[in-house]
């Protein structure tokens, strides 16, 4: 069986979709399966993905993002193979929402979320639109559905009425360097990025579908009863993030809130470590990998109850609903006060993150492959 898998967001997205089509191929590889595996990525400047050196360098093609996107989308409605590109594989893997016209390859889609659909008021207009022609479509096309969590694959099989067998949840995982970090790289990495003592966290992008504004209305409750400790918001600007800042600046809180850009993935593992608690209040998360990483690194996590979240955080975190920013103030307050409660939400959040791994996540993969028809 040859197998051709999609690396291009690995060269765009070096969280999210990146991070997991890089943990995929290098678990795959671990496994044995490189001499099955071919490699293919779209790049303008013909950029290749990192991997092992003694594995074939992808196939990569020099275009546009947004023009392959067009041209890949065209060639599945008019049935136009594009094998000349990704080759005459068995199996393709497609692992950004896009699958091209194939000849003869039967295809693996992951599936990472449906937000263009539950939450279309967080994606732009022409994202929105074009994800609603196609993605279903791609869906009902390929022969098996690789759904990241339980919550995925039950909004896949509401929404467009994909049969349940055709779905199958391959959890994600974290690397092996999310874990507590020591005295001295915790220091460091407070130095380098100007970080107080005592701070709470957020990880991830800044756009609507985070949901940042209920932790400024939990921080504004914290300061008006006398305490609370400055959050800083870890990640670069995606879209939609200009009410945000003025939300910042209404709320006189620009004292207490830091941001510190893009953080290096080198950086995390201890950033999450210095943390008193990782917050994330998103709307809506395919799997919500900053969880699994804080908790990982032993911090306490408080997240949303919707979507994946709580499936990921299992016990070990706190769940709230994410537009009541009162019982968040109350949490945090309860994280902040009481030692005995972050001690055990951090041995809970450690053993929970030990439950997931790459070479589960692979071996499952391998197993879609091999039954896919």
């Amino acid at each position: 069986m040859k197998v051709c898998i999609d690396l291009t967001p690995a060269l765009y997205n070096p969280a999210g979709t990146g991070r997991y089509v890089n943990e995929i191929s290098r678990a795959l590889l671990d496994l044995g399966h490189g001499p099955e595996l071919s490699f293919f990525a779209v790049d303008p400047e013909g950029r290749m993905p990192s991997l092992p050196p003694d594995v074939l360098p992808p196939t990569v093609v020099r275009c546009r993002n947004r023009i392959w996107s067009v041209a890949a989308g065209l060639s599945f409605i008019a049935g136009a193979p594009m094998d000349r590109y990704v080759g005459r594989p068995d199996i393709f893997h497609a692992t950004w929402h896009l699958l091209p016209g194939l000849s003869a390859a039967r295809s693996v889609m992951t599936l990472y979320d449906l937000t263009f659909a539950i939450v279309p008021g967080t994606h732009l207009r022409l994202l929105r639109w074009s994800s609603n022609f196609l993605v279903p479509r791609f869906l009902r096309a390929c022969g098996k559905i690789i759904a990241i969590s339980e919550s995925t694959k039950r909004d896949a099989i509401r929404l467009y009425g994909i049969p349940e067998e055709k779905v199958v949840v391959t959890h994600l995982a974290v690397d092996a360097r999310f874990r507590p970090a020591d005295a001295g790289a915790v220091a460091m990495v407070r130095e380098r990025h100007r970080l107080p003592e005592r701070f709470l966290l957020y990880v991830g992008t800044i756009e609507p579908r985070k949901n940042l504004p209920v932790l400024l209305d939990a921080l504004n409750i914290l300061v008006e009863r006398g305490g609370g400790v400055p959050l800083v918001v870890a990640g670069a600007k995606g879209w939609m993030y200009e009410e945000f800042f003025l939300k910042v600046r209404k709320t006189g809180l620009e004292g207490n809130v830091i941001f510190t850009g893009y953080i290096p993935d080198e950086d995390l593992p201890a950033l999450y470590s210095a943390a008193e608690a990782f917050l994330y209040p998103s709307l809506y998360e395919g799997f919500g990998f900053p969880v699994l990483e804080a908790m990982a690194c032993g911090t306490p996590v408080v997240c949303s109850n919707t979507s994946s979240l709580p499936e990921v955080a299992g016990n070990a975190g706190i769940s709230l609903s994410p537009e009541a920013p009162g019982d968040w103030a109350d949490a945090i307050q309860g994280i902040l006060d009481r030692g005995t409660l972050r001690e055990r939400m951090r041995a809970e959040g450690i053993r929970q993150a030990s439950r997931f791994s790459w070479e589960k996540t692979a071996r499952e993969t391998w197993e879609v492959y091999r039954r896919t028809s």
